[in-house]
């Protein structure tokens, strides 16, 4: 084993290993980009070929990652992607960056997990750093990863390291970037846990050695989860004070105005993004299996998916105070993406209320300067014309490029569910805080 501590570190420290990143997606993208402006060679693996050729033309693949550093990128020589999984043979340290959705009975779907592991397993060499990234459950690396990349007849801390470290990524954040961001690290060894270190030191601020694989799975769980129990507060909160004629906004503002205890949280028309919405349950599934609950934390993630059906009836009020029936009202969805300036629509609450508001009969379309095409639509251009044509305008989403101004000007009818129009003056419209 020094043998291979003593390769793989020289290979990090003179930026000879190749890096192999699994999944070249909203993680595994940015991830890249760090690795390969610290001077590594990267090799990025995807199934999707029209990603990988748009990767490797330079293409801009995500709207916050401008066309300009993914130029770069490709430009470096430095930088491929490929279809190719047995190219897992060239990379000293592959890092997992795949999916871990739910599964249609709200439980951990794992399937692209063990797909990029079986890969991995066929293709596996000694001395290779695997490391899990992906947002998950206790237990996943040791009881999936680790197993599965065993049938290789190669040991875990032994022929090759193994690690977990959560992503942290937060689409279209400028201040906290990856390098910017603490990375926090469990290894199955302390061979594993010394190596990945060393690996992330070379991008990162700051390393944060924990105990266990398990230790660093369950920090991602708690941070995410912490964020969906006090939005779903504040959610229920806005509810109660909104029958009480009390505004929601105001309160935060004044609340936070106290220099210790809280922390401000806002209300929204549901959660979305690969995370908050998702590891709530991801916790209460393991739980069970320990012979416990979390009561508290699935009623959490209840209330705030239950905000989509909350919005969708303040609609349908708002155009019955108007005289108008939902049914065959046109309506204008403003935000596609689960939240301002990026094209992310994983999970987005935009989409559940549009598709609730089209079982009720409500004729739908939507603008979002992010996401051009969606399922049949495409998005609609942001004129006086358009807006005044629609019976309603909804906005889901607080783009920072929209003319909120002109939304306030012209259309008839705004329901609002992110406080955006507070700040527009003298808007001509009726405005409905949802």
């Amino acid at each position: 084993m020094k043998t291979l501590i003593y390769e793989l570190s020289g290979k990090i420290q003179t930026r000879k290993a190749k890096i192999g990143i699994i999944g070249m997606g909203y993680v595994g993208i940015p991830l890249g980009l760090e690795f390969e402006k610290a001077g590594f060679t990267i090799i990025g693996f995807d199934k999707d070929k029209k990603r990988v050729d748009d990767i490797n033309n330079g293409k801009q693949v995500m709207k916050h990652i401008s066309s300009n550093l993914m130029s770069e990128f490709i430009k470096s020589n430095r930088a491929t992607a490929t279809t190719d999984f047995t190219k897992i043979q060239e990379a000293d340290c592959l890092i997992l960056c795949v999916p871990t959705p739910l599964d249609e009975h709200e439980q951990p779907d794992m399937s692209y997990v063990e797909s990029a592991t079986n890969e991995i397993s066929k293709n596996i060499s000694k001395g290779q750093l695997i490391v899990l990234e992906s947002t998950t459950y206790p237990g996943t690396t040791r009881e999936i990863v680790m197993p599965l990349l065993e049938q290789s007849n190669l040991k875990a801390g032994k022929d090759f390291f193994l690690a977990y470290s959560p992503e942290r990524e937060d689409p279209g954040n400028k201040e906290f970037s990856v390098s910017k961001i603490p990375k926090v690290i469990g290894g199955y060894t302390n061979n594993c846990l010394q190596m990945t270190c060393e690996l992330y030191d070379t991008i990162v601020s700051e390393t944060v050695k924990v105990s266990s694989m398990e230790t660093a799975e369950s920090t991602k769980l708690m941070e995410n989860i912490f964020r969906a129990v006090n939005i779903a507060m504040v959610n229920e909160l806005k509810l109660v004070f909104d029958r009480m004629g009390v505004n929601i906004w105001e309160v935060i503002d004044a609340a936070k105005t106290k220099p210790f205890g809280f922390m401000p949280f806002y209300p929204g028309p549901g959660m979305g993004g690969h995370c908050i919405p998702i590891d709530p349950f991801y916790l209460s599934w393991k739980a069970k299996e320990f012979n416990t609950e979390a009561k508290f934390i699935e009623l959490a993630g209840e209330i705030n998916r239950k905000m989509t059906e909350n919005i969708a009836h303040r609609v349908g009020k708002a155009l019955n105070d108007d005289k108008k029936s939902i049914r065959e009202s046109k309506i204008l969805i403003i935000g596609l993406a689960y939240k301002k300036d990026i094209d992310d629509i994983r999970e987005s609450p935009a989409i559940k209320i549009m598709d609730l508001l089209k079982y009720k009969g409500a004729k739908i379309d939507y603008h979002d300067p992010f996401v051009n095409e969606f399922r049949n639509l495409r998005s609609i251009d942001l004129t006086t014309k358009n807006i005044q044509k629609y019976d309603s305008l909804i906005i889901t989403t607080d783009h920072s490029e929209i003319d909120y101004e002109m939304i306030g000007k012209h259309a008839s009818l705004v329901v609002d569910t992110r406080n955006i129009m507070s700040s527009v003056k003298k808007p001509k419209s009726r405005i409905v805080m949802a």
